[in-house]
């Protein structure tokens, strides 16, 4: 019995489990100095949308990932297994995070998932959802306390 990388429904698309790897790979490298790796992945009209925004075209995104990384000191993923119908995928995760201007620089951790669309081996969509408050309204010193007091009260 052998165990694939993404679970697949649907129709086949050889691209598909080749482009997640390189998707997985890309982020666990990726820093402010090398985003132009970003075009080994990304198709040239590249629409991306994750809470805090929504950018469309390689150069948009690119741009978007400089001001996103700016303070980023170290960022790497653990995937899931990826679930694939056709050349939309869904690919869960869990971000681990140490940013300058969260929590003092200690390392934060985020659950989310990626919405992937797949087009000639290049990621042509993706859209990230995650909770927001688990990344940044958490972890702010005064609102943090506030809001991880709400979430006690509420669960």
């Amino acid at each position: 019995m052998s165990t694939a990388s993404a679970i697949e429904v649907g129709n086949k698309n050889s691209a598909v489990p080749a482009t997640i790897e390189h998707f997985k790979a890309l982020f666990n490298e990726l820093d402010k100095g090398n985003l132009n790796k970003l075009q080994a992945v990304y198709s040239e009209g590249i629409r991306f949308q994750d809470p805090f925004g929504r950018v469309t075209g390689l150069d948009e995104l690119t741009h978007y990932f400089a001001g996103a990384y700016k303070n980023v000191i170290s960022c790497r993923f653990e995937f899931e297994p990826a679930v694939a119908n056709g050349a939309s995928v869904a690919l869960p995760w869990v971000m681990k995070l140490r940013h300058r201007r969260i929590r003092g620089g200690r390392e934060i951790s985020v659950d989310g998932i990626s919405h992937l669309e797949i087009e000639d081996g290049r990621v042509s969509f993706h859209r990230d959802y995650f909770d927001a408050g688990q990344l940044l309204y958490e972890n702010l010193p005064a609102l943090g306390r506030v809001v991880r007091w709400i979430k006690g009260q509420a669960g």
